[in-house]
């Protein structure tokens, strides 16, 4: 039933629309990319041409715009714009700044090449849509209209060869006005599978040349990812900053005033100093413990001399619920990888200490493919959600931006489930090793 009902779906409708419309769409492309082209290309010997070129590439990129708005109103295609025109760095723009840009950009010249290929391809398609909907259309309503031979012509009836001297046939009776009905259908249901394939032609077609490129769509996101990173990279920097003035520096600038005053007591009041002196020691202790934490919440020596496995076990002790550590591992990713690894399960952990409510948790990793895989569990109360600009938020930007994934599920009432996903590096060891 699917089949048949294929001919009169919205779908088609719209395909068979936009295939219809590409050659008149193509023919105005194709008719300002050839003129314009040749013209401003004969001009190039005079100061004219390489300006009158910019402008036709200009018009042309304009005519791609068009062409996506169509595609994304008949096809259904959400395709970005492309990247904006650049100058050169340094460049004071003007005229001169922007027809150099204008003809140094890729998409000026996709959008030329689109213009001049397209019209074969639109010929085809226009030949193809018509021809299937005028003669099914026509053999599916023959019914409404096949009457009005005889009764308007001296014809009896739509002749098949009666210019022969068999005097061929004639469609006039019930068999053939069946027949007809069913023919058409036929028709229309190919055409219908005909439309729908070069609707994905043509949706290649605008992607590639009229899209963004996948350069272009790699370096936004790498300038993207690098942002994220330098964002990160400012706010560890100002939390470690925090942490050494309002802990650390704040204790040793305490311990330096009071051993001050001890030095001081210490011929008139040896007691008072004696005292003194061993509440500094104290200080001196915690002082040190504060900078090994704050040295492992950078980077664990734990981790860079045993790994992932024993690093996240070290955690898990002094997370406020047991949690259960399974890592497989046979060898170790590299150690970007790794600090990210362990970075994510520390974070997941602490909110688990401070916000789940749960009773018990685990935390699973292993490789699958190229994949370094974490799963962190609890049965707490739920209601984690990422979306909210919480710590999950800025553990997905992190993941992100090494090509990483976060996932999370937290219905309320728990349990929770994340899942983060880190492409698998190896180590410069492990390479050299395996060479």
């Amino acid at each position: 039933m699917n089949t048949l009902r294929m001919p009169f779906t919205l779908r088609t409708w719209r395909e068979g629309l936009y295939a219809l419309l590409n050659l008149p769409m193509a023919l105005v492309g194709f008719l300002m990319a050839v003129t314009g082209l040749s013209v401003s290309a004969g001009l190039l010997i005079t100061f004219v041409g390489l300006p009158l070129m910019a402008l036709v590439l200009l018009l042309l990129r304009l005519f791609g715009g068009v062409e996506r708005a169509r595609a994304r109103l008949l096809l259904g295609m959400n395709i970005a714009a492309p990247e904006p025109l650049r100058m050169r760095e340094g460049s004071r723009g003007g005229p001169l700044a922007w027809t150099a840009a204008m003809l140094r950009s890729n998409v000026s010249w996709r959008s030329a090449a689109y213009a001049l290929l397209h019209l074969p391809w639109a010929i085809f398609s226009f030949t193809v849509v018509a021809a299937f909907w005028a003669g099914g259309w026509a053999l599916l309503t023959f019914p409404l209209w096949f009457w009005t031979i005889p009764a308007y012509t001296d014809e009896p009836g739509v002749g098949i060869n009666t210019d022969g001297e068999g005097g061929g046939w004639i469609w006039d009776g019930p068999f053939e006005v069946t027949m007809a009905v069913v023919l058409g259908l036929l028709l229309l249901i190919a055409g219908a599978w005909l439309i729908r394939g070069m609707g994905a032609v043509d949706r290649m077609l605008v992607a590639g040349l009229l899209g963004p490129s996948a350069a272009a769509t790699r370096m936004w996101q790498l300038e993207s990812d690098r942002s994220t990173v330098v964002d990160a990279s400012a706010a560890d920097l100002r939390r470690i900053e925090r942490d050494l003035h309002d802990g650390a520096q704040a204790r040793l600038v305490a311990l330096a005033m009071d051993l001050g005053l001890a030095k001081e007591k210490l011929t008139q009041d040896p007691e008072t100093a004696a005292r003194m002196v061993d509440e500094a020691h104290g200080e001196v202790k915690l002082a040190l413990q504060e900078l090994r934490d704050l040295a492992r919440g950078i980077h664990p020596a734990i981790l860079t001399d045993r790994g992932l496995g024993p690093a996240l076990s070290a955690v898990a002790s002094r997370c406020t619920v047991p949690v259960t550590v399974d890592v497989d591992l046979h060898q170790r990713p590299a150690e970007a990888i790794e600090g990210i690894a362990y970075y994510t399960a520390s974070e997941l952990l602490q909110n688990i200490s401070k916000h789940s409510g749960a009773h018990r948790a685990s935390v699973d990793v292993w490789r699958a493919g190229e994949r370094l895989m974490i799963q962190i569990t609890d049965d707490g109360r739920g209601g984690a959600d990422p979306t909210t600009g919480s710590g999950l938020a800025g553990l997905a930007e992190r993941l992100a931006a090494v090509d990483g994934l976060l996932a999370v599920t937290s219905p309320t009432g728990g349990p929770t489930t994340v899942n983060a996903e880190l492409p698998w590096r190896d180590r410069a060891g492990s390479r050299a090793a395996a060479r």
